[in-house]
């Protein structure tokens, strides 16, 4: 990174460092369930299978036992870090010290892998069994392919979205749960030319648009980032809509900073130093939709 910071050198011009676009950090993190664990991986739910009452045919009749199915989910934990140098003599011509920004920098990076994290784990393979032996995918029955409701490949429609709360009410998933749907801007666009999104005829009981935002709607919180448009699958986008208790965020260590000087390097530069260790896994697929959308 210091080997960039010479075009920062100035006679008299800028007085700060300013961040280009990006994503500011998490916008997904609140809206998983999450825990803290230590060790290699970690199971952070045991799942106990449905069952049923058994009729009694007959009086005085020995007595049965019913075994509930039992699985337990896994989560694996994956290390990051994002070590940037600002040279000691770069320091001495900048107008400013750039160590907090770079650092703010690295946290907004740190937050934008977490999403990315959550993003694939919710359409990716889940780890289950005694171990997290046996790959669990998202099942066929749990997808809105690219084409329904429609006589070609479109993009996010309303159709697409009242198809994937179907599935997730004929699971039981309970009207309790919070549901929240990542999505991009070209999808969020699709929308706009949905009747049933701009008009408030159909909005009556929720503020469905908010200065042009696509808040909420069939009780569905929309999340605006581009991180979820880089799922494909077969070249079309892949969204994943979730009640907030199918997702779990596994957190090993949390966003860590550091800035110290390297007195092993020459210079003694300054090290602005993130590190975070966590990992994402889908708890149960009944709870997780997948939405594919053209492009």
């Amino acid at each position: 990174m210091s080997i960039n910071l010479p075009s920062h050198y100035v006679s008299q011009f800028a007085s700060n460092l300013q961040l280009l676009l990006q994503q500011e950090g998490s916008r997904l993190r609140n809206t998983v369930m999450s825990g803290d664990h230590v060790g290699k991986q970690a199971s952070p739910v045991d799942q106990i299978g449905a069952i049923e009452m058994q009729p009694v045919s007959s009086r005085f009749a020995a007595m049965g036992r019913v075994d509930a199915a039992v699985d337990r989910r896994w989560v694996f934990p994956s290390d990051f870090d994002l070590p940037q140098l600002i040279d000691s003599f770069d320091k001495l011509r900048l107008l400013t010290d750039p160590q907090s920004s770079y650092v703010q920098n690295a946290v907004q990076a740190a937050g934008r892998q977490i999403d990315k994290l959550i993003i694939a784990a919710a359409i990716g393979t889940a780890k289950t069994g005694e171990t997290g032996a046996t790959s669990t995918v998202l099942p066929t029955a749990q997808k809105v392919v690219v084409g329904f409701g429609a006589a070609a490949d479109v993009g996010l429609t309303v159709a697409k979205l009242k198809e994937a709360k179907r599935l997730l009410m004929a699971a039981d998933v309970s009207p309790m749960e919070e549901l929240y749907l990542p999505l991009g801007a070209t999808q969020h666009d699709n929308l706009l030319s949905e009747m049933q999104i701009i008009s408030k005829e159909f909005g009556a009981d929720s503020a469905v648009l908010k200065e042009g935002k696509i808040q909420r709607f069939l009780g569905i919180n929309f999340i605006h980032t581009e991180l979820a448009v880089a799922n494909l699958v077969g070249g079309d986008v892949t969204l994943p809509l979730y009640a907030k208790s199918g997702m779990y965020l596994g957190i090993w260590n949390d966003i860590i900073t550091d800035i110290s000087q390297r007195k092993d390097i020459q210079s003694i530069p300054w090290q602005a130093y993130v590190m975070m260790t966590m990992g994402a896994t889908r708890i149960e697929e009944e709870k997780v939709v997948q939405i594919a959308c053209n492009i």
